[in-house]
């Protein structure tokens, strides 16, 4: 299989932060790594960089990979230091067939030494295998991936509006921010909440009634509700290290919502440690000298 990387720079916007002095914090440097079946990553790859540049003082370089199949892999993830160098890591892949053991584990070797991570949306439903329709087993060859993000999901519902609730209004996450509810997305089941993750935000969806094989919908047939966990935190490996995690984010119309970016960004910042207990952004603690 081809792979190819695609890097793109360019300098940073800041809107929650003044512009930095010469002396004062670098910017937040991000790695969006993106690609994979089923959305329009070239589009959302864009509207994430620019929406995160447009908050905070920092720098998006995006790792994207035009393969459109569920087995789309990243040149970058090829050597062991391939995090080295960013504050914090933005997993956006839809690689559902990538079962390569030795390839999710440096993956996951980066985050358990430390870097933070942010995942998104068919991240959750990315590097799997064995029977990961039922719960996994601390410990066990398919639960890797599942730890690092803390929840494992495996399936959505319709495309449908989602009623978006936060479930903790004392996390620095969600301090400032609203309910909401989506034009048409996926709500991604919730079958196991791992133990260090802490819900954030949950969503609320009415799913239309469904027709039997061969028959019409059955005109007295009610709408159904979902409800599912749709934010999260985690704390992975034994560093503890910060993973912020959302199921939202299927259509450009949700990634382009500025109550969406608003809640990437916030969970990107938290991940980094640039949050501080009040929401606020916070500078970077100094360096050991």
């Amino acid at each position: 299989m081809t792979m190819l990387r695609t890097i793109v720079v360019c300098a940073a916007v800041a809107v929650a932060w003044p512009v930095p002095a010469a002396d004062g914090p670098k910017p937040l440097r991000v790695l969006l790594v993106a690609g994979g079946c089923c959305h329009d990553y070239a589009t959302q790859t864009r509207l994430l960089k620019q929406g995160i540049e447009a908050r905070i003082t920092a720098v998006v370089e995006v790792a994207y990979s035009p393969d459109t199949s569920t087995k789309a892999t990243f040149e970058i993830y090829g050597k062991p230091d391939w995090a080295d160098g960013y504050d914090v890591v933005i997993h956006d892949e839809c690689s559902a067939d990538v079962t390569d053991r030795a390839y999710v584990e440096r993956i996951l070797a980066a985050h358990r030494r430390g870097t933070p991570a942010v995942n998104i949306h068919c991240a959750m439903h990315s590097y799997r295998w064995g029977d990961f329709r039922q719960p996994v087993e601390a410990g066990a060859d398919n639960a890797g991936w599942f730890e690092m993000i803390g929840l494992q999901s495996s399936g959505h519902g319709p495309q449908q509006p989602i009623e978006i609730s936060f479930a903790d209004r004392s996390h620095p996450i969600a301090k400032p921010l609203a309910d909401w509810k989506t034009t048409n997305e996926e709500l991604y089941n919730n079958l196991l909440l791992l133990p260090g993750a802490k819900p954030i935000a949950t969503g609320r969806q009415m799913v239309p009634p469904k027709a039997k094989k061969g028959e019409p919908v059955d005109p007295a047939a009610k709408p159904t509700e979902a409800n599912a966990v749709v934010a999260w935190t985690n704390e992975y490996g034994p560093n503890k290290t910060r993973i912020f995690s959302t199921t939202l984010g299927h259509n450009n119309d949700t990634v382009a919502d500025e109550r969406y970016l608003a809640l990437v960004t916030r969970g990107l910042l938290w991940a980094a440690g640039r949050l501080d207990a009040d929401g606020n952004p916070a500078a970077p603690a100094p360096e050991a000298k």
